[in-house]
């Protein structure tokens, strides 16, 4: 698993709703979500599981009955915001002792004890395979009883559960083809949190994607902890478990995707360098609709850190994957991870960090300074022993480096004719659309008249920042 995938600052903390359903019992869910996009799927899941038992979605905490949050244990400021908001549940349930408080997902599992009996901060914890016993647990809080189901699962994939969409009438969604993760990278603790890999039934994946664009939909992003590690009716081994069933692997699912229709975009998260095939990338060439960017985490630049880590690669494999991708999709838009201060990283290593990234140049990364988490290879193995004011003036370094490719990257394609798919009004002003472009790139554009949220449009490129793309349709 990828320790920071591609976490939406902007999304954290963000409440779930749908429009109120005539079938309802009258109780009330307030559901927050923080982490990266495989969460907010999750809280999907959640929210139609508890849809189906009565519960409406609702903004307004304080007429809530049900109060969860779905959480993230990648990083640690992660868990102190989650922490903090927590603190603030607790107080409400001081003047409503009625309100029924509980914890979902990673953080749910590895601090269950804490939380429920020591700092008494929740009524109802829930792991990630755990949420069809949703129910049955808020049952059990309902007399009394604090609820706990933290039991990971070989098979659970929700397969079978239409997910109840965040975005209503939208035009982009999250669809999940796999869970958990076998890698064991010593810095992430998901593979504790979440389990070993288990991959979805492909016909049920397709069978998503087609309502998904019949409902309107007209982009989806494939999610898994490692999404290109999918691999159905086979080992990781590659041995075939049922020889009655037909196998399918990661390159052949995104071809059965992407023949729903070609006006459905697929993009992918988040991918392991190892598991980015030939296969997989002579695949996406074939169809326009596949869109040309990959997310593929480095994590480091030097091969010795890339061993206490864990990752099964080193320095050189890294950039030959990074060479077959540009000389099969020549256009392919690049981002990466990157950990500043990893156990042990001296200046010589850091410097090689900085050296890759002068040789890729990345269109995007997202970077962070290491942070030991429980349970992880690494809290067992190693010191964490980069003091914080080396590993923050690295990762100012490393940042300094990406923004100047970012905006090369962005530079590279004024001029270009570029199709958008838009997303719907731009964040300053309800004069200008927005969308992304086939390499991920957000848009803005002035709004013209006969274009609605939902349309493919051609927008020539006039400027840029480090970040946005400026146009104009054509």
């Amino acid at each position: 698993m990828e320790i920071d995938k591609e976490i939406d600052e902007s999304r954290q903390g963000e409440v779930l709703i749908k429009e109120n359903s005539a079938i309802n019992n009258g109780k009330l869910l307030y559901l927050e979500s923080y982490g990266c996009q495989m969460n907010f799927s999750d809280s999907e899941v959640v929210a139609s599981i508890l849809k189906k038992d009565g519960y409406n979605t609702t903004r307004n905490v304080e007429e809530a009955d049900v109060v969860l949050i779905n959480t993230c244990s990648i990083r640690d400021n992660a868990e102190k915001r989650v922490r903090k908001r927590l603190t603030e549940f607790k107080k409400r349930k001081d003047t409503n002792p009625e309100l029924r408080v509980g914890i979902l997902g990673c953080m749910a599992e590895r601090l269950k004890k804490s939380l429920l009996e020591q700092e008494k901060l929740v009524d109802l914890v829930a792991g990630p395979d755990a949420y069809r016993d949703l129910p049955n647990l808020l049952n059990e809080v309902g007399t009394g009883q604090k609820a706990v189901n933290v039991l990971l699962s070989r098979d659970e994939t929700y397969a079978d559960i239409s997910p109840v969409r965040l975005d209503q009438g939208g035009i982009s969604a999250f669809v999940t083809i796999m869970r958990g993760c076998d890698n064991m990278c010593s810095f992430c603790v998901v593979p504790f949190t979440r389990g070993r890999e288990r991959s979805r039934d492909p016909e049920t994946i397709v069978k998503e994607c087609h309502e998904l664009f019949d409902k309107g939909y007209r982009e989806v992003t494939l999610l898994g902890q490692n999404v290109d590690s999918y691999r159905w009716n086979l080992t990781s081994k590659g041995q075939i478990k049922d020889p009655n069933k037909k196998t399918t692997n990661f390159a052949e699912l995104m071809e059965m995707v992407a023949l729903v229709s070609p006006e459905l975009r697929i993009r992918f998260s988040t991918s392991h360098p190892k598991d980015m095939t030939d296969d997989y990338l002579w695949g996406k060439a074939k169809y326009e609709n596949i869109c040309s960017y990959i997310h593929l985490p480095v994590q480091s630049g030097n091969s010795n850190v890339l061993k206490r880590m864990n990752r099964s690669y080193t320095r050189e494999w890294y950039l030959e994957r990074i060479d077959a991708i540009r000389r099969i999709i020549p256009n392919c838009a690049i981002s990466t991870d990157i950990i500043s201060g990893f156990c042990d990283e001296n200046e010589e290593e850091h410097e090689e960090t900085k050296s890759l990234m002068e040789l890729v140049k990345f269109d995007f990364a997202y970077m962070f300074k290491y942070s030991e988490r429980p349970k992880t290879l690494a809290e067992r193995r190693f010191e964490d022993n980069v003091d914080e004011k080396t590993k923050s003036r690295r990762l100012t370094e490393i940042i300094a480096i990406q923004q100047k490719h970012s905006l090369m990257a962005n530079q590279n394609q004024i001029g270009q004719e570029q199709k958008i798919l838009v997303e719907g009004f731009s964040k300053r002003s309800n004069d200008f659309y927005c969308g992304r472009n086939d390499n991920n790139c957000m848009v803005v554009f002035p709004k013209i008249e006969g274009h609605k949220k939902g349309d493919y449009v051609k927008v020539k490129i006039k400027d840029c920042t480090s970040a946005t793309l400026i146009g104009e349709c054509i």
